[in-house]
């Protein structure tokens, strides 16, 4: 009896509300260039989401073809070269 208090007393403490809820999905809006310049009350919270799933992805694809874009570049190379080195100074900051 005792443990299903405490799981009780956990979960009403570590809900969000309502609150939380429209104030993060206003951050969102904020961090989305498609969303940003809109008014917080004129798009829904689903929307938010799915424009940031949206980005998030893009993202991603954006980070897959520099990814290639740099491997093929690094391939293309000589290991002791100057733009080699130019490239592995990149990398590192």
């Amino acid at each position: 009896m005792s443990s299903r208090r405490s799981r009780s007393r956990q979960s009403s403490e570590s809900r969000i509300t309502d609150d939380q809820i429209i104030d993060l999905v206003s951050k969102l809006q904020q961090l989305i260039p498609e969303l940003r310049g809109r008014r917080p009350d004129r798009v829904s919270a689903s929307k938010v989401l799915q424009e940031t799933c949206n980005y998030i992805r893009n993202l991603h694809r954006q980070v897959d073809g520099l990814s290639d874009r740099l491997c093929q570049l690094l391939a293309s190379t000589e290991t002791d070269s100057d733009q080699a080195a130019i490239i592995r100074s990149l990398l590192m900051e």
